[in-house]
């Protein structure tokens, strides 16, 4: 990713309601970073595959697949666990098809009007996921519990035979996606997804085979209850940090604290303020500043050093710093509750 450090000089005859002129600088070549595929996360580094399309398209095709297999063999059956482990399996293709729709958008240009392109995409593909999977649980619980009240008999072997192909396709899946699981929250979202199903699909063999020796029918509606805790125990983080960052709030693995101490720190700033680090995308992070310089504009290398300490320290992509030489007080962005 490159970094823009953009230039702006203190003038008494305001151009506009800030009272800043802006010209661009660029930080640093970025040629490298896409001639290697390097993709970097809200708070961490991972070099992962620049497309997942065709680990999108294979898992949606064996998922849905599968949950044709599973639909059937569960309803013959009689096996609840079975046909909730389905449906959990149905959510997931919808939730990889949401994702690979978001991952495709966030690598369209930006336009005039959509001046970051449609990279916040991927967050709101990861935040609708979340928010699917969870109500989908309620539903699967739901039902478990009229079982538990109204029991029924399930074939154990039919439970066992298919949530063991349900290990190999979603673990396979779950595979495809764990390259890039730690540093994009979107794809994160889709190995998830899929591993933990790997997970379910096993806990369904645990219960067909504990249904086959003892013929206690009770045990599929409580399996599928430990499963729904299971499910919803994992996607809690899913879910809260997609949510933080639709509301543009610092990416978890950024400390706001750190950041402010590196620019502070930095040879000739006095101070600073209006200071925002927001995530663009799962992938891209983006920061603003006025740094208070007494001595003046220190030059474009000092941008390009301040852009790269960003990066290489932060995995801030998209810095944008204003320099400014008075500090006292004219700025009406310096008071900390303005925005």
């Amino acid at each position: 990713m490159s970094a823009d450090a953009h230039r702006h000089h203190d003038h008494d005859d305001h151009d506009h309601d800030h009272g800043h002129r802006h010209d661009h600088d660029h930080g640093h070549d970025h040629d490298h970073d896409h001639d290697h595929g390097h993709r970097h996360g809200p708070g961490g580094h991972v070099h992962a595959p620049a497309d997942f399309g065709r680990a999108f398209a294979v898992g949606i095709v064996l998922n849905t697949a599968f949950v044709a297999v599973e639909i059937g063999f569960g309803l013959a059956a009689n096996s609840m666990a079975l046909v909730a482990d389905a449906g959990h399996n149905l959510s997931d293709v919808l939730a990889l098809v949401v994702a690979w729709l978001a991952d495709r958008a966030a690598k369209r240009p930006p336009s005039a009007r959509f001046t970051y392109g449609f990279a916040g995409t991927s967050i709101l593909a990861a935040l609708f996921n979340a928010v699917f999977l969870v109500a989908a649980l309620g539903a699967l619980a739901l039902e478990a519990v009229q079982r538990l009240v109204t029991p029924e008999p399930v074939s154990g072997p039919t439970m066992m035979v298919v949530a063991g192909i349900g290990i190999a396709v979603n673990g396979f899946t779950a595979w495809l996606f764990a390259r890039g699981s730690k540093g994009d929250l979107n794809i994160r979202g889709a190995y998830l997804h899929m591993l933990t199903d790997a997970l379910i699909s096993a806990g369904v063999v645990v219960a067909g085979l504990a249904v086959w020796l003892t013929g206690l029918v009770a045990i599929d509606p409580i399996v599928t209850l430990v499963v729904v805790a299971i499910v919803l125990w994992g996607t809690w983080g899913l879910l809260k940090e997609s949510a933080v960052l639709s509301v543009a709030a610092v990416p978890p693995g950024i400390d706001p604290a750190a950041v402010r101490a590196a620019l502070t720190s930095l040879p000739g700033v006095t101070a600073l303020h209006d200071l925002h680090v927001w995530a663009m995308s799962t992938t891209e992070v983006a920061l603003t500043a006025h740094l208070v310089m007494p001595d003046g504009h220190p030059g474009d290398a000092f941008l390009r050093d301040a852009a790269a300490m960003l990066e290489e320290r932060f995995d801030i992509g998209h810095a944008t710093l204003q320099i400014e030489a008075r500090a006292d007080g004219w700025c009406v962005l310096e008071p900390d509750a303005v925005l």
